[in-house]
């Protein structure tokens, strides 16, 4: 039986739709991970990548910092923290800990650049002009700048989001489970069907999590657009 068939019919199988390790299941865990993974790399990168946008101070940081995080291999990552997670959780500390860690510090580096570069690309002369009609800091920061760099902001968050879920597979290396646990068991148990149909699974949720974020995107830079072209 060649791939493509044992694949199509793994997927078609109704047996793997069901129950605890049913791909239902797997994919809420993966989501629920992927989805955690970035509101807390977010709630630190994006204030700091605005803030900096905004001032100018500390731009160093961000090349720096963000050249640093991407150099982490995730796996790396994930396996480093094992030893260290495990003292404090013995159960959690080995599957999920690490590979949430390695997901926020994965997501890290395209929201924090594309946030800063959004606020610092902003035209001087118009934030000049907010600021002589009396407008406070942070009102222009909110009033003007993200504003005009929602798209760049929306980019980074995207991209953030298909990495962390295209990478989280590697924590099912580790006992966590999501989508990338059929990849592992069919590897480990010669099942070419549920490997392949995993690597399909993981490749459908990334493509997905792409096209939902460029929607969303498209609707918070252009709300009008929709109501425009009849959307």
């Amino acid at each position: 039986m060649d791939i493509v068939t044992a694949t199509i019919q793994w997927l078609a199988d109704p047996a793997n739709w069901q129950g605890a390790n049913g791909i239902p299941a797997r994919l809420e865990e993966h989501v629920a991970l992927s989805g955690a993974s970035l509101l807390v790399s977010a709630l630190f990168a994006l204030p700091l990548g605005l803030y900096i946008g905004h001032t100018g101070r500390f731009s160093w940081l961000v090349v720096s910092s963000a050249n640093a995080w991407r150099a982490l291999p995730s796996f790396a990552v994930i396996g480093l923290l094992v030893p260290f997670t495990t003292v404090i959780d013995p159960n959690l500390g080995f599957t999920l800990y690490p590979t949430l860690i390695a997901m926020i510090i994965l997501a890290g580096p395209p929201l924090l650049v594309n946030s800063y570069q959004g606020v610092a690309s902003v035209d001087r002369d118009l934030v000049e002009a907010a600021r002589g009609m009396g407008m406070r800091e942070r009102q222009i920061l909110t009033g003007v700048e993200i504003p005009i760099a929602l798209p760049v902001i929306g980019t980074g968050i995207r991209l953030a989001a298909v990495q962390v879920v295209a990478t989280a597979t590697l924590g099912s290396i580790f006992g966590f489970g999501g989508l990338g646990r059929y990849i592992i068991l069919g590897n480990d148990n010669h099942n070419n069907g549920e490997q392949f149909g995993g690597v399909v699974l993981v490749a459908v949720l990334a493509l997905a999590t792409f096209g939902l974020f460029a929607l969303i995107e498209r609707r918070l830079v252009s709300p009008g657009l929709s109501a425009r072209t009849g959307g």
